[in-house]
């Protein structure tokens, strides 16, 4: 059905005319008339259209754009989603051999650059030699996105272990504070430039035997705010992607390898996926310099809430 038409349209019908107002008219005490300074007035600058408005979006073309954890998951989905908007890419994380395959493929989507360093956030030796190599490299940093992290075991406090618990505080917590101090001089002669953190529901809402994993991620979510508030005035944006559940390799590194305990956890759910989160980063990143998203709680349609999740058959 073709919906274009050349075709003059038909005569709009002529509306009745209302009667003509009195010259004069008695002051109604119960409807006074509005007075000069509230009368609506007309906009001297109209609203441009919405379309001229994202077509004046800046470019992250060229831009450089730091990722840690861009092995796998979020952070391999980001890096292939800023390859596509012509960003340079300055990769981290332990697993070099699978870094070196996400930087490889960025650079055939279209990277100018993409460069891997493996980097394990727990280790401050590590991250400063990250911070030195991406000196190396560029003199300034347009987006910091601190993505490594993850969840280990779900156990209750009663019967926690100490490797998980210093696992979880050592890459989503002060991983994000090292990456952050070691390069921030990177950022702060670059108004405009963008520190985003992936963060977590965990972070807002706690659940049993999560008591460590929400705890860093709560702490990481006032890290940004504190940040907010530190760089105020400094041009530095700071913002939190906070995804509900998504299907990564999140759950099958808390159960430990255990495939069949992780896929019970997204039965019957179509959840959010890595390349979803990925849209929200390019999305945060492409604002123009005074616009900062401050936080983004996100979620599948079928997670209303931590313990509302709506399953259907099993997948």
């Amino acid at each position: 059905m073709n919906c274009s038409s050349n075709s003059t349209p038909p005569p709009r019908p002529r509306l009745p005319s209302r009667p003509p107002r009195p010259a004069t008219s008695a002051p109604n005490p119960s409807n006074p008339s509005p007075s000069p300074s509230r009368r609506r007035t007309r906009r001297s600058n109209p609203i441009p259209p919405l379309a001229s408005h994202l077509d004046s979006m800046p470019s992250l073309a060229n831009k450089w754009v730091l990722i840690t954890g861009a092995s796998a998951g979020f952070g391999a989905a980001a890096a292939r989603a800023f390859a596509r908007e012509g960003c340079n890419l300055l990769l981290g994380a332990r697993r070099g051999d699978r870094l070196e395959a996400v930087a490889a493929e960025c650079r055939a989507l279209g990277a100018p650059s993409a460069h891997a360093c493996r980097m394990d956030v727990g280790s401050t030796p590590s991250v400063n030699a990250f911070a030195d190599w991406t000196k190396s490299l560029t003199p300034k940093v347009d987006v910091l996105i601190n993505n490594a992290g993850g969840a280990h075991g779900l156990d209750t406090v009663a019967n926690g272990r100490d490797e998980d618990w210093d696992a979880m505080v050592q890459s989503n917590f002060l991983g994000v504070m090292r990456v952050t101090r070691a390069i921030l001089p990177l950022m702060l002669n670059n108004p405009g430039s963008y520190i985003l953190n992936i963060g977590s529901v965990a972070g807002i809402v706690a659940y049993e035997g999560g008591s460590v994993y929400c705890g860093v991620k709560a702490a990481e979510l006032m890290i940004t705010r504190a940040l907010r508030l530190e760089l105020c005035g400094t041009g530095v944006r700071v913002g939190s992607i906070d995804p509900g559940m998504a299907e990564t390799e999140f759950s099958l590194v808390r159960f430990k390898g255990d495939k069949s305990r992780s896929d019970k956890v997204y039965e019957g759910v179509e959840p959010l996926t890595a390349e979803d989160v990925a849209e929200l980063l390019v999305f945060c990143a492409s604002r123009p310099p005074h616009v900062c998203v401050d936080q983004l709680l996100v979620k599948c349609t079928d997670q209303a809430a931590i313990h509302k999740v709506h399953r259907r058959t099993a997948r």
